[in-house]
């Protein structure tokens, strides 16, 4: 029966709005016999779809705002007030007709992201090109795509070139050159060019598979004030009944009781939060950020305190070797070859910045050989060749290890840190034979986002890295930063965020989802930032930017307070017209069909209030992508 009201709920409105203007005129004309038969059939035919949504909600022993609309209405055919039964049951009709169509508005743009999804793979099998359904590829197949295909998974290019738009994960219709070895993600569309890549995760493994899962998640997931709102709606409905049954009995007026029914219920209430977080959540993810629920919209934009790990997050995460200082009989390849070596083993950005320099210098084939090869934490490496023993790594590692440092390598090294480098020593059976000095540049669009994060309401900007005091301060100086913590292991990191929370701040860390999992995980809101995402990332912080521009932290931030602001405005708009509502019955300005119009108009009023959080259209996205592809 549901499916059947659901289904032919436009025409039922369309038909109970016919019969109520033809009772109309059967009015004008004076046919008042006639008018009140047509006035209870629009009456019948709209009653349906409201009767079976009151009673599925008394089947869970729940008060619904249908039920309190069909008491008032067979109140009112009760005491033969036809034409407001009439009207009120329509008006309820068309209400949930116009609340619908809004409410997909406000979706859309999850719904644009489901829309986005492959659905179909070419897979090169057995020599041939095949065609087959997206969930049939397997890791390690070779997937083809040609001009204006669609990726359909995650891979490694292993054939051609091609420009992508990767809108559909980073949020930004910029054009990216690929080709061979770079990585490309499902969702992805190629402009120009034709690629061949290797899957390497397939299914509901690929970044965007996981992103519509997030913002789905994301969607249901309540904040603290719906659920306060929910609670409150589960005692207020049966208390209204209650109370329209009291006023009815003290003032013997049966009319008056049924219109504090209608215009006493919550629908504006109940619907004006969620229907905000819905566009807000939507509207992030299309400009490639995940927000991870309402609860975290909600303390996303209550943050004072924004606490930034530096390399990858405040600079751009791709470190290159700047400087090779020899002190002993060896070249500077050499000295590269050797510390590549060493730094195999190393999983930190700056020991693989080594390995990518003697890659590039085509040095793998003079590499030694290691042995007890270690990876010490947030310190450096250390291994033996030949049966000597070498480290590479930070001043804290030397210096634990009680090596000697003679005053001109001292200096070399002080002279390297202030020009905003970070200098790691070569230590050869604790002899210093080496400095590799390495350097990473400031994100371009930093500043403006450390300002508009400012402009915003945060109030205390810091940031907290293990890089050296020099190069973190260099950072600090540009950005215009409150305070700089450098040197720190993790544990330090979150002693800070724990003194932080301990003097009542409410606290963001920014990193970048993986050395920082732990730090994201303590804070507040913990956001992870990095291209494509990471898997840790998605798990651990409560907020994902898919992409390496900082200005995204920004726009998730500012998306979240409107978010939250518009949410407040919604439920002020719904207790404010339920107030004025009262008032208006206590003084016999509101009756039925009047109070029931009023109803409506709140509900879309915050559906609409709500549809402020929706994307630019489509010229606004044209003219923000040329000043971003400009810049």
């Amino acid at each position: 029966m549901a499916l059947w009201f659901n289904k032919h709920l436009n025409t039922l409105m369309y038909t109970s709005g016919a019969l109520l203007v033809i009772g109309l005129v059967f009015l004008v004309l004076g046919y008042s016999v006639v008018r009140d038969i047509t006035f209870i059939l629009a009456t019948l035919v709209a009653i349906g779809p409201i009767l079976q949504r009151a009673w599925s909600a008394l089947t869970v022993k729940s008060f619904s705002i249908e039920l309190l609309i069909t008491i008032a209405v067979i109140g009112a055919l009760i005491i033969q007030e036809y034409t407001e039964a009439g009207i009120v049951t329509f008006l309820f009709l068309f209400g949930a007709y116009l609340e619908k169509r809004t409410l997909a508005k406000t979706r859309s743009s999850i719904q644009s992201l489901l829309d986005m999804a492959p659905n179909v793979a070419k897979v090169m099998r057995d020599g041939e090109i095949v065609e087959v359904d997206i969930d049939e590829v397997e890791v390690g197949e070779t997937v083809v795509v040609q001009p204006g295909g669609k990726i359909p998974v995650d891979g490694k290019i292993v054939k051609g070139k091609a420009q992508i738009n990767e809108s559909a994960i980073s949020g930004e219709s910029i054009l990216q050159n690929k080709t061979l070895e770079d990585e490309v993600f499902s969702g992805s569309v190629i402009d120009t060019g034709y690629i061949e890549l290797e899957a390497t995760k397939v299914g509901e493994d690929t970044t965007f598979s996981k992103i519509i899962e997030l913002v789905e998640e994301a969607s249901e997931r309540k904040s603290g004030t719906e659920k306060f709102l929910n609670r409150f709606a589960q005692y207020y409905t049966p208390a209204i009944v209650v109370l329209a049954i009291l006023v009815g009995f003290i003032t013997q007026n049966v009319h008056l009781a049924i219109t504090f029914l209608v215009i006493a219920c919550p629908g504006a209430l109940i619907i004006g939060a969620p229907v905000a977080y819905v566009a807000g959540i939507g509207n992030s993810a299309k400009k490639g950020v995940l927000v991870k629920g309402g609860d975290t919209v909600d303390r996303f934009a209550k943050i004072d305190t924004v606490i930034f790990d530096k390399t990858g997050t405040l600079t751009e995460g791709r470190p290159s070797v700047t400087n090779i200082s020899v002190y002993n009989d060896m070249t500077e390849d050499e000295m590269l070859a050797l510390s590549a070596s060493l730094e195999q083993v190393s999983e930190h950005h700056l020991g693989r910045t080594i390995v990518k320099e003697a890659e590039d210098r085509k040095l793998k084939g003079k590499y030694s050989e290691v042995t007890d090869a270690e990876a010490i934490k947030a310190r450096g490496v250390s291994g033996i060749i030949d049966d000597d023993h070498y480290y590479i790594g930070n001043k804290k590692l030397i210096d634990e290890q009680h090596i000697a440092i003679p005053e001109e390598i001292i200096n070399d090294y002080i002279s390297e840190q202030k020009e905003g480098q970070t200098a790691m020593f070569v230590v050869k059976n604790d002899e210093v034979i080496g400095l590799i000095s390495i350097m990473d540049r400031i994100k371009e669009d930093a500043l403006e986002a450390v300002r508009t994060l400012r402009e915003h309401g945060a109030k205390k900007l810091v940031m907290l890295t293990g890089d050296n005091r020099y190069a973190a301060e260099k950072v600090a100086d540009i950005l215009g930063l409150d305070e700089f913590h450098a040197e720190l292991l993790p544990d330090e990191k979150m002693a800070y965020i724990e003194n932080e929370q301990n003097q009542k701040r409410k606290v963001m860390m920014v990193g970048d989802g993986i050395n920082d999992a732990p730090a994201l995980a303590l804070s507040d809101v913990g956001v992870a930032i990095g291209h494509g995402g990471t898997d840790i990332a998605m798990e651990t912080a409560d907020v994902v930017l898919m992409s390496e521009k900082l200005k995204k932290l920004a726009i998730g931030y500012t998306m979240s307070k409107s978010t939250f602001n518009i949410m407040m405005q919604n439920t002020g708009i719904a207790l404010i017209t339920v107030v004025l509502l009262l008032l208006g019955v206590v003084y016999g300005y509101i009756h039925l069909a009047s109070g029931m119009l009023i109803h409506q108009a709140s509900v879309l009023a915050v559906i609409v209030n709500a549809m402020r959080l929706m994307p630019m259209n489509r010229k606004e996205n044209e003219e923000v992508s040329a000043k971003e592809a400009a810049a």
